[in-house]
């Protein structure tokens, strides 16, 4: 069986994009929208997969690193496209949410 956590959270930023062309190469936000899931086989003694405010914490404090910042200063040398946020989330929330076990 197959145990699935998420976690949902929004923030606002805003970024130019670069060699796209057209009006995204102008400074411009959005409010993003982010879902953040955890698979597991097996839970944890307590009967959880993992402890949903410690997770909720974590994400809460990476979303707060974005929240109303310049994302071409954030994601430092990537073109802040929607996919590039994406894996820059995925591997930083990945990287503490395995630090904590």
């Amino acid at each position: 069986m197959m145990y699935e956590l998420m976690i949902r959270s929004n923030f606002a930023a805003a970024h130019q994009l670069r060699e796209i062309g057209g009006s995204c190469e102008q400074l411009h936000g959005h409010t993003w929208k982010v879902e953040v899931f955890l698979q597991g086989e097996e839970l944890e003694e307590k009967g959880i997969l993992m402890d949903f405010r410690k997770v909720k914490s974590i994400v809460k404090k990476r979303i707060n690193k974005l929240d109303h910042h310049y994302l071409n200063d954030v994601l430092e040398g990537m073109n802040p496209t929607t996919e590039n946020l994406a894996r820059y989330l995925f591997e930083k929330l990945e990287e503490s949410i395995c630090s904590e076990g």
